[in-house]
């Protein structure tokens, strides 16, 4: 069986408009993959094919080996397939420990014990005291999230979707909004990610890119133009012309 997500001679139309051409790649388990591109370069496009958002022209998505082609957003979620957003998408007057408890709840479907403390569920409990952990997060787990930074407050939905146990984390650009005194959290959490978590990182802040990613996948007009290491990125004239040395995404 192949480990980890597969993709093969994915394409999508929009009638007269082709925005996914021919896309062939992997992520294996473990892999800390970056896809970069500018504007239009149909990285979005990409992400909700893989989210089933989007439903390919043509083209296969194997999880694991097996076809997920068939399967609708909720369903891919429940096979291992998460994704954050650009924009925080959080219950602002719950606390940081209430908000991770949702998740965790709607997976276990025990969502009519949102708010049962420890006494009624003590491995859920411990698990949203792991998350705290993992994420730095602690500190801040009984304060309400509109009291937090920006960047603290990705954290937090980066929490939310780990609490689903996703075997293919889809980061859709993580740095997004997040202040520079603060991007630090980000590059941080990454690297703290379980080294068995396949990690799709959709970024245009190219610092955080070179950091956390060993592999790079440049998109351009809905087609690979290379894959490699940063090195080899950073190498490629095409890209830096088309890319890095134009700075915009």
């Amino acid at each position: 069986m192949i480990d980890g997500l597969a993709v093969n001679g994915l394409s999508k139309h929009f009638g007269g408009l082709q925005v996914a051409r021919n896309l062939t790649l992997s992520l294996p388990g473990g892999a800390r993959t970056a896809l970069i591109g500018p504007n239009g370069a149909g990285k979005t496009t990409f992400a909700n094919l893989l989210t089933g958002v989007l439903k390919p022209t043509s083209g296969t998505i194997l999880l694991n080996g097996k076809s997920i082609g068939g399967l609708s957003e909720a369903e891919r979620v429940r096979a291992g397939i998460a994704k954050t957003f650009q924009i925080t998408n959080l219950f602002r007057d719950l606390t940081v420990r209430e908000n991770i408890r949702l998740p965790i709840l709607e997976r276990e479907h025990r969502t009519k014990k949102v708010f049962c403390r420890s006494d009624g569920t003590p491995e859920i409990e411990f698990e949203i005291v792991q998350l705290l952990r993992d994420l730095e997060l602690t500190p801040l787990a009984d304060k309400p999230v509109r009291g937090l930074a920006y960047g603290q407050q990705r954290l937090v939905e980066l929490a939310l979707t780990l609490a689903s146990r996703p075997k293919i984390l889809i980061l859709d650009e993580p740095a997004a909004g997040v202040p520079s005194t603060e991007s630090h959290l980000i590059v941080e959490a990454i690297k703290r990610l379980p080294a068995d978590l396949s990690v799709l990182i959709i970024e245009h802040d190219m610092q955080l890119v070179f950091e956390v990613a060993n592999r790079i996948i440049v998109l351009v007009n809905g087609a690979i133009l290379m894959e490699g290491t940063p090195e080899e990125v950073v190498a490629n004239s095409q890209v830096r012309e088309l890319y890095l040395g134009g700075g915009h995404d």
